[in-house]
């Protein structure tokens, strides 16, 4: 299947760019293609505030070389980042909001001592999660300076895309093993991906917790690592005393998986579930189907995933 109709996700981080193209259905995903290309040196750097791309003509080629890679002619991308772009917080309000307008501008109120942008170049976003016993409502806040995310967009036209939706990796890494986590009101998701810890946990079927970590320069299987999983955890129980947490599931790189989900389970007190992106998807007859191959394009077929 070369042009037939496929979904595509794009991964973008310092080291380079990623590409999955996905046919078939949510319940059960066909991975057509993988592509990939290094970024020179310089490229890009990851910052809240300052502009990401500091080579636009090297990372348009760049973008355009993976592309050809991977022998499709769809333009249509959804597009997914390293959380330390932007800022995803759970917020717990006050109230009712009358519209969207005044929920943004009581939110902005809110957090206006804690944003880590400037006022005015902060794009922002909220999705309800809940209304908690007291009446609040439990909101999922999404925070990003407008002017690094616009940068993205006009290089990834300029390059010839259409972005449809850009967001982080760990809310990819999620959507990739979707159709089964789904099945699980009571979840806790433990990933260490391209240097940055993640703990999403789920109670009910709603997120209650989650925690981003830029742990840059460790191993995965590193005493940072387990201390800032234990110290989550600890958060996490002195909020909510009551619950338990229940089915625990890691995503890791293969070559740390077995120690990472040790790990996991020293500090969770429950044995884990590895997740492998190979048993996610339905691997095409052009595309690798071995955890080593594909783990490196675990955040593009999640992103992928939401255009099936």
């Amino acid at each position: 299947m070369l042009f037939g109709k496929q979904s595509i996700g794009v991964e973008i981080n310092p080291g380079g760019v990623t590409f999955a193209a996905l046919s078939g259905n949510p319940r059960s995903p066909r991975l057509e293609r993988v592509a990939t290309a290094p970024f020179p040196a310089g490229t890009l750097k990851m910052s809240l505030r300052e502009l990401n791309i500091l080579e636009p003509e090297r990372f348009v080629e760049t973008i355009r070389a993976a592309h050809n890679l991977l022998i499709s002619d769809r333009k249509r991308i959804s597009v997914t980042l390293p959380d330390t772009v932007g800022r995803v917080m759970l917020l717990d309000m006050e109230g009712r909001f009358k519209s969207r307008s005044e929920a943004l501008d009581m939110i902005r109120w809110k957090l206006k001592k804690n944003l880590p942008f400037d006022l005015a170049d902060t794009h922002l976003d909220y999705q309800e999660l809940t209304i908690r016993e007291n009446g609040d409502m439990a909101l999922l806040v999404a925070l990003v300076s407008r002017s690094v995310i616009t940068q993205y967009e006009e290089l990834l036209l300029t390059a010839g895309f259409t972005p449809a939706q850009i967001d982080c990796n760990s809310f990819n890494l999620y959507r990739a093993f979707a159709p089964r986590l789904d099945q699980t009101d009571d979840l806790t998701m433990i990933s260490f991906y391209g240097g940055l810890l993640s703990i999403m946990i789920f109670s009910n079927g709603t997120l209650e917790f989650q925690r981003i970590k830029d742990l840059s320069g460790s191993t995965g299987v590193d005493s940072r690592v387990f201390t800032e999983i234990n110290s989550s955890l600890i958060v996490y129980r002195d909020r909510f005393p009551e619950r338990a947490i229940n089915m625990i599931t890691c995503v890791a790189p293969p070559e740390i998986a077995p120690q990472f989900c040790g790990m996991v389970e020293e500090a969770v007190g429950g044995e884990p579930v590895l997740m492998e992106v190979k048993s996610a998807v339905v691997a095409g007859n052009d595309a690798p189907a071995d955890q080593q191959a594909l783990f490196p394009y675990t955040a593009a077929i999640g992103a992928a995933m939401r255009s099936l």
